[in-house]
């Protein structure tokens, strides 16, 4: 599926016409038509993506995870989230470094689905 077939199924679902979808991004008149033949740039890919609410890998087929960047974000708070897991944050009485922590959080997300 090249990007534009993509940016046109998504923007179905989402119940916007290409023309509305580029009057929101705030493109120029048809831009996103010309994506048939044309490469957008990276600019207006990611005003797209944005109004779309998906990343703008998945726009360009890298993945199919609609959100896959926002995925990698870290916590704001590091130790709030190690806090979930209580007293698993040292072992052996001995506090766990800034690496162990990062990899115990790595872990946390995936069993915690976060």
């Amino acid at each position: 599926m090249t990007t534009f077939e993509r940016i046109k199924e998504i923007s179905k679902n989402k119940g916007y016409s290409l023309s509305k979808l580029n009057d929101l991004a705030g493109l120029g008149t048809n831009s996103i038509y010309h994506w048939r033949d044309k490469t957008p740039s990276t600019d207006s890919l990611k005003k797209v993506a944005d109004v779309l609410g998906v990343s703008v890998d998945y726009l360009l087929g890298n993945t199919d995870d609609m959100h896959a960047n926002k995925d990698k974000d870290m916590p704001v708070d590091l130790e709030e989230t190690l806090s979930k897991l209580g007293p698993s944050v040292s072992f052996g009485g001995k506090e766990l470094t800034d690496d162990q922590k990062l990899k115990l959080y790595e872990m946390a997300k995936l069993m915690f689905g976060d």
